[in-house]
Formats: C-alpha cells, structure tokens, sequence
C-alpha cells in the first residue's frame, strides 16, 4: 500500500505528535548537546587553557567534535584509525579534527614506535592543559547535574546510562 502525504499509517495518530520530540533519544542528544556546550564554555574560562584557545573556544570555533579528541586519544597517544574507531567517526573526519588541533598546538604526530610506517596522535603540553581543563570543567558541569536535578536523581540517570551504554 502506497501512502500519500495525507494519509498517515494505521496507528499514527496526526494530533498527538510529543513523542516525537520527548522520546528518550532525543532528550539523551539535547542533554549531551547541553552538557558538551556548558564544558566548552567552562574550558574556555580556564586560566590553564592557553589565552588562544580559550579565544577559539569563547567564539565557537572549538566544538564538541573537538572534543572528541580530548575524550578518546590515549595518553599514550593513538593511532588514527583506533582514535576514530573510539570516537564513532570515520577515519577522515578524525584525520581532519586532528589537523585542526594540530595547528592549534594540542596534539602532533609522531612516529609509531611499535611501527615505522604508523604515526601516532600524542598530545602535547599544550594539549595536556587542554586535557586538565576538560577535566576539570566535566566535573564543574556535573556537579552542576546534581545541583540542578538532585543526588539522587543524578545518581539514577548515571547508573542508567551506564548500564545502557555498555
């Protein structure tokens, strides 16, 4: 059976559409977006973030794609394809976000001691402040959660979302 625009299916009623906007998937995107921004922010207001980074950050020039980065290289630094496979992005994309924070001093490419034709992401000292920032805004912004919604209530949506994550 073909559908026309004006003919919704079986079952999918027209005047009652709030789910499409409530469903949990979409409060789990607005929650990240909304947590990813106010990290940002907070980065960027962090006497430990160099002053042209946090200039970046302040006007939107450092997003939460960024961040991935920050998220997802090991210490130890990473090869871009397990960087990018961490991150759920394809491997040109991360090669692109690396580009990026490479000219702007957060991580550099090194040469792969396990082997010579790889080369690894490492951060840099720049990128280790960087590092110490997110750290310290995720905490900031989380304990912002449990401010905002209660112990109790954080405590149940952490345990939910870890559960449901792995």
């Amino acid at each position: 059976m073909e559908l026309t625009p004006t003919t919704p299916p079986e079952g999918l009623e027209r005047h009652d559409d709030r789910w499409r906007q409530t469903h949990l998937g979409r409060l789990l995107g607005h929650a990240m977006r909304r947590f990813d921004e106010r990290v940002l922010y907070l980065m960027a207001g962090n006497e430990g973030v160099p002053l042209a980074l946090a200039n970046l950050a302040a006007r939107d020039q450092i997003s939460a794609a960024h961040v991935h980065i920050t998220r997802h290289l090991a210490m130890e630094g990473s090869r871009l394809t397990d960087l990018a496979q961490a991150a759920g992005m394809s491997k040109q994309a991360m090669g692109d976000l690396v580009d990026q924070c490479t000219a702007w001093g957060l991580v550099r490419r090194e040469a792969d001691t396990a082997d010579a034709r790889v080369r690894r992401v490492v951060f840099t000292p720049v990128g280790l402040a960087w590092l110490q920032a997110f750290k310290d805004a995720v905490a900031q912004a989380e304990a912002e959660f449990r401010a905002a919604v209660g112990k109790d209530v954080a405590t149940v949506v952490a345990l939910g979302l870890e559960a449901y994550a792995s």
